[in-house]
């Protein structure tokens, strides 16, 4: 066995697991980066992981496994760069231990990450907002348990891991009614529920019964739903709530995008983006500067301030021939 196997083993168990308490999700992502990589390395040279060493994982190796989860397995840009951050995180932990492979390291580390387009970020409007939340059957007991998830996740903008985590004593249904997570990062933070959401789910949970360590939301078997269900559930009623407004015919709704719209109805609401970056649990507040470039109202406020009132239409002429020559070319 050469010192990459046990040195990865370590990361994993000493570095994720005991130093830095990385959640299942994150152990899940760098797990699956490395599962990725060991096999395409052995696909390329032709031995088995535990024999690899660190002189097998040159930067020129990495480099063509993340070209190849690109071409061939068809991965976003962002995928990509995730995948090349759990490899850094690796090599990082590895160059404290292996001074002796130095070289390979520093050349690994100095991979930069792939630059991508930034698009506008998509959010629902109140018609389809509202064609959406009226899309679930609700004679059935999947069809109430939908409509209270879409209003909730709506109102509270909570990501799809914290509604899916979301446990019945975590709902406060009292005065100053609220819902707590567990988000992103190991942060704990309380939303507050608008009377309709504390009306529907406090119908809701008085249906779904259950202990105060019970999802939420769980599976008509009682266990959690999973992220691929609740995608399967918003693309279901997306296609029930199109028939009902076309708008929608022209998005791709997922549950990431009911998010989006909690945060745009915040900010439409005057809302300062500090807060909504308190509300949805950000980090940094320049992750919530994205909804102001989405807001075509604040720009169209801010030009309907800044647009001389007296200015005539026309096209510019140049008064000097030369002028004209040149602003011809």
């Amino acid at each position: 066995m050469s010192m990459l196997a046990p040195t990865l083993q370590a990361f994993f168990t000493d570095r994720l697991a005991r130093q830095r308490q990385a959640s299942p999700r994150t152990v899940a992502a760098y797990r699956d980066t490395f599962r990725l990589l060991l096999a395409f390395v052995q696909r390329q040279i032709g031995k088995a992981p535990f024999a690899l060493g660190f002189e097998h994982l040159e930067a020129t190796v990495i480099v063509a496994f993340l070209n190849h989860i690109e071409a061939d397995r068809h991965n976003s840009p962002r995928t990509r760069n995730a995948r090349l951050a759990a490899i850094r995180s690796f090599f990082r932990y590895a160059a404290l231990r292996h001074p002796e492979h130095a070289a390979v390291i520093q050349q690994v580390l100095a991979i930069p990450q792939k630059r991508f387009d930034r698009a506008i970020v998509s959010f629902l409007t109140l018609a389809e907002l509202n064609a959406l939340v009226a899309a679930p059957d609700r004679t059935n007991w999947e069809g109430r348990r939908d409509y209270a998830l879409l209003i909730v996740a709506v109102q509270t903008g909570l990501r799809v891991s914290e509604l899916i985590g979301l446990n019945r004593d975590d709902v406060m249904l009292g005065i100053g009614a609220h819902v707590r997570c567990h988000g992103k990062g190991r942060k704990e933070r309380l939303t507050p529920l608008s009377r309709s959401s504390t009306a529907t789910l406090r119908v809701w949970l008085m249906e779904r019964a259950g202990g105060p360590n019970d999802p939420v939301f769980p599976t008509r078997t009682g266990r959690r739903l999973t992220r691929d269900a609740i995608q399967h559930r918003v693309a279901k009623h997306a296609i029930v709530a199109e028939q009902r407004c076309s708008s929608l015919q022209s998005k791709r709704l997922t549950p990431h995008v009911l998010r989006h719209t909690a945060a745009m109805r915040l900010l439409h609401a005057g809302v300062d983006t500090s807060v909504i970056a308190l509300w949805l649990g950000h980090e940094d507040i320049r992750s919530t500067q994205m909804y102001l470039h989405a807001d075509m109202t604040i720009k169209e406020r801010a030009l309907a301030r800044t647009t001389p009132g007296s200015v005539s239409p026309g096209r510019y002429r140049a008064a000097d021939p030369l002028l004209a020559f040149l602003e011809g070319l």
